[in-house]
């Protein structure tokens, strides 16, 4: 949850604080240069470099010996997925999947102090500049790096690790992991559980995801009769819609206000916010002003816990939202899946019930890290299609004492949290996949 102390520490984590004196080893500072590179590969939509990615991340992972596969869930072959093996020693168990996402957001170039896509290394804070930095293309080179150190200290895995690079998630995932967990090759891998991306933390306490929220739009349409600009009536198109704005805004005070108290935490609640409004007679200088229009509509982004009541929610979007007796009708879209394939909210217990929430704290306890209170991601990742197939996944980036800059002007992330990531992960490759219950 989200306190005014946690902005307070976030402006202060933005400043520009002297980087620790602590020169780094050379193995040290050729993981930084790997997490360089594969920044510097532009990702970013609308154009991103798939196959620049994949010319740098499959040659990488066979020099560590992994397996390696590419899969195309598109007829053109341009949007590939990558996955990684490293065999177990007891194939018949369940695998770990280890997951990540290669696309990025666009950046604004002029919003930053250094090129987004340099990815800038300033000596002076350690903070590595680029999009993507922590969103999510830390990930695949810390699970990487990870493993480079497991194989080196002589680690031989139980279960089978898989690791899956896949493309588009930032727009939606249905050319990638959505197309994959429907695959033959999907069930083929047998997973057991799935760690994703998260979030960074602004203390020094792990964040770990065991839901998305649900990713719902809907749009508003009113009609009504036209009429003078002066004229006061009841029934016009954007008088009527006014007032439904009005009502979906007394409910979005309401779920916020549980925010801003500290008694839900921002992925608890249910999100409705306006992102666009249609309305008015065009005219060559703008608008005709003294017409009031015939039609207006509305459109809402609207996202819901996975335990939300979903039917209590479509009936208030019927009853309340838009009602027909208002000459209004709409529109709803309800992208992802809603339920697994048991007709369960898709959620991933964090109690003794699941003995990968066990493993999983006990392997962050080992590596000296600490563990916040376990959260519904406010926004949306691939974990929620593996979710639907019945498969327990955490969301999960080692990020501590770092500002949430995901989508934001100036992405970075520092060395030494970068290179701590890789020892988190090293601890929990090796207890997931020793796991043997």
């Amino acid at each position: 949850m989200f306190h005014l102390r946690h902005f307070l520490l976030a402006a202060v984590l933005l400043a520009a604080v002297p980087h620790p004196a602590h020169p780094l080893t050379e193995l040290e500072s050729s993981q930084i240069r790997r997490f360089q590179d594969y920044l510097r590969i532009r990702t970013a939509h609308p154009t991103p470099d798939y196959a620049g990615a994949a010319a740098f991340l499959l040659p990488y992972a066979a020099s560590l010996g992994l397996g390696t596969t590419t899969l195309h869930f598109t007829a053109c072959k341009s949007k590939p997925l990558i996955l990684l093996t490293w065999p177990g020693t007891d194939p018949s168990l369940p695998s770990i999947l280890l997951n990540s996402h290669i696309d990025s957001v666009p950046a604004e170039p002029e919003h930053w102090i250094h090129p987004p896509y340099a990815a800038h290394h300033d000596p002076a804070t350690g903070r590595v500049y680029a999009r993507g930095a922590q969103d999510d293309k830390c990930l695949p080179i810390q699970y990487l790096e990870a493993i480079r150190g497991l194989r080196a200290a002589g680690f031989a895995p139980t279960r089978t690790i898989h690791v899956s690079l896949v493309p588009d998630e930032e727009i939606g995932g249905e050319d990638g992991h959505e197309k994959f967990v429907q695959s033959d090759e999907f069930r083929a891998l047998n997973v057991g559980f799935m760690l994703d991306e998260g979030q960074a933390s602004l203390t020094d306490e792990y964040r770990v995801f065991y839901a998305d929220r649900l990713v719902w739009k809907f749009i508003v349409k009113a009609t009504g009769a036209p009429g003078h600009g002066s004229k006061m009536f009841d029934g016009a198109a954007v008088g009527n819609l006014m007032d439904i704005i009005e009502t979906v805004a007394g409910f979005r005070e309401a779920q916020f206000g549980k925010v801003k108290a500290g008694k839900s935490g921002p992925g608890e609640v249910v999100s409705v916010n306006p992102v666009y409004m249609n309305a008015g007679t065009p005219s060559p200088t703008g608008f005709v002003m003294n017409m009031q229009p015939s039609e207006a509509e509305v459109g809402f982004d609207l996202r819901l816990p996975p335990t939300e009541d979903i039917e209590q929610i479509i009936r208030r979007i019927k009853e309340e939202w838009a009602p027909a007796h208002k000459n209004l009708t709409y529109e709803l879209m309800m992208k992802g899946p809603v339920r697994d394939v048991a007709g369960r909210p898709l959620v991933t217990l964090t109690n003794e019930s699941n003995p990968w929430w066990s493993v999983f704290e006990h392997a962050i306890i080992s590596s000296g890290g600490k563990l916040a209170k376990p959260e519904i991601l406010s926004s949306t990742t691939d974990a929620r299609f593996v979710r639907q197939m019945g498969v327990p996944a955490l969301g999960f980036s080692p990020m501590i004492n770092t500002p949430i800059l995901l989508h934001d002007h100036n992405e970075f992330l520092e060395d030494k949290v970068f290179l701590r990531g890789i020892e988190v992960y090293q601890h929990l490759i090796r207890a997931l996949s020793s796991f043997k219950g």
